[in-house]
């Protein structure tokens, strides 16, 4: 199975082919951490880039509530896989090294049709206390606004890994971000 691999850095997400540098293949911008403070809720959020046993990752910790209409944090980057068709076939999905508190987390995908805040593309996960590898292939995603609706992944225009929807504390680290085909 091809991959195009992410390494999660402090500023930038740098996407992999085959070991060699993308840049005509994926464009990508910083990752940005952000809570449901910029539209009125009082979410907690920290993000820490950390080394373990000589494994580099992030780690998004935070308390999410849900009062005054808030209950998320985020951490997102920009992300463009316009030209990033091979051989014929397209992107098929997303896997991650992830682990955590065994609680439910979501992976939104924004795309060039996405054009309010609250739309976007969804599946989730369970990120156990242990690392795993996880696969969420694109079919699995469903636009929260129209259900009918498929995921194209030459359309995507942001990725986030999310703590939402209910009052818990968030903790979660990733350590590895992939795209197959």
């Amino acid at each position: 199975m091809k991959t195009i691999t992410a390494s999660l850095s402090i500023l930038f997400l740098t996407l992999l082919n085959g070991g060699a540098m993308a840049n005509d293949l994926i464009k990508t911008g910083q990752w940005v951490y952000l809570a449901d403070r910029v539209m009125g809720g009082i979410s907690e959020v920290n993000v820490y880039e950390l080394e373990e046993e000589g494994m580099s990752f992030y780690r998004l910790e935070g308390n999410v509530s849900t009062e005054n209409n808030g209950g998320f944090i985020q951490l997102r980057a920009s992300v463009s896989f316009a030209n990033s068709e091979k051989e014929g076939e397209n992107l098929k999905g997303v896997r991650l090294n992830v682990r955590g508190n065994g609680e439910t987390y979501y992976i939104h995908i924004r795309t060039n049709e996405s054009w309010s805040p609250s739309d976007y593309y969804a599946t989730t996960f369970i990120a156990s206390e242990e690392w795993q590898m996880i696969d969420l292939p694109f079919n699995k995603f469903e636009r929260r606004w129209s259900k009918d609706s498929t995921l194209d992944p030459k359309k995507i225009r942001s990725f986030g890994i999310v703590a939402y929807g209910k009052d818990y504390v968030s903790d979660i680290s990733v350590s590895t971000l992939e795209f197959y085909y």
